[in-house]
């Protein structure tokens, strides 16, 4: 069995730079084991799979992989397959499709050339002392932002949300992999555990996405998921309406744009993330 298959590169303004996708369509038929062991020989941070597909109506199923897991939710997969799926596959390349994932339907749509989701209403968790960061990290008491919590949110997938004084500290952090995951397996709610670092300097928002996966301390080029709980973040503690572009990758030289556009009304979220994708290859991926 063959399963048609694309490669775009999300949330960047290029080629070879934002965060790398595989889309794999028809795949229906594929076991959950299937696609994790795609997912794990292409080895991109996510693969998605388009299980279901009603070109009348504009909407797609898909399923979302890591080379360890399924998630439930992640806005980079979201968007690019979106992407692909308006320009590639729907013949009338609507400007507005569905996508649902696990946690329910997304609202995906098509503005000049950045595609745009909106995420669900976010849950906001525990909080934490900047002290426990001194066990597992380079950084200080001084290298945190104190006009902001610590403190785990999640939009479908959860993120420990740590606000930098400036982006010195984003660039020089350093992280203990064994001792950082215990800590994250000690303290976060759910099922997936990750960090989210960010500083808010000059109006410029920089960000660093790292876990550990397969045994490895892993960094992130672009999270859209994690830029849905920072931007309900910003919206809850800095102000209540925000347009600003999110910077992250620069440490893995894989610049990324992830583009926020949210506002915070009588205690409901309107948040909505947005990033350009470039096309880079298709094929057949032989099961």
């Amino acid at each position: 069995m063959n399963l048609p298959f694309y490669i775009v590169d999300v949330f960047t303004e290029k080629k070879y730079a934002g965060n790398q996708l595989a889309v794999f369509l028809d795949a229906h038929s594929l076991s959950t084991e299937q696609m994790q062991l795609i997912a794990r020989e292409i080895n991109f941070a996510e693969s998605t799979f388009v299980t279901q597909l009603d070109a009348k109506k504009n909407t797609a199923t898909i399923r979302i992989f890591t080379p360890e897991h399924e998630m439930q939710f992640a806005g980079h997969p979201i968007i690019g397959t979106s992407w692909v799926l308006m320009h590639k596959v729907f013949e009338n390349k609507p400007d507005k499709i569905t996508v649902s994932v696990p946690v329910g339907e997304i609202p995906v749509r098509q503005v000049g050339d950045l595609v745009w989701l909106q995420a669900a209403q976010p849950q906001f968790l525990d909080t934490f002392s900047k002290e426990d960061f001194t066990m597992f990290s380079n950084l200080s008491s001084t290298d945190f932002k104190d006009t902001f919590p610590i403190q785990e949110v999640t939009t479908g997938s959860a993120f420990v949300l740590v606000p930098l004084k400036n982006k010195k500290a984003l660039e020089n952090l350093i992280l203990d992999k064994d001792k950082m995951n215990n800590w994250l397996q000690a303290n976060c709610k759910t099922s997936h555990r990750a960090f989210y670092f960010f500083c808010l300097e000059d109006a410029k928002l920089s960000s660093r996405m790292l876990c550990v996966e397969n045994n490895q301390l892993i960094e992130d080029a672009a999270t859209g998921s994690a830029s849905t709980c920072l931007q309900a973040f910003i919206l809850k503690y800095h102000a209540p309406e925000i347009q600003i572009i999110n910077h992250q990758g620069e440490s893995i030289n894989r610049q990324s744009q992830i583009y926020f556009d949210g506002k915070l009304t009588n205690n409901h979220f309107d948040i909505n993330i947005g990033g350009k994708s470039q096309f880079i290859a298709k094929g057949d991926w032989e099961v």
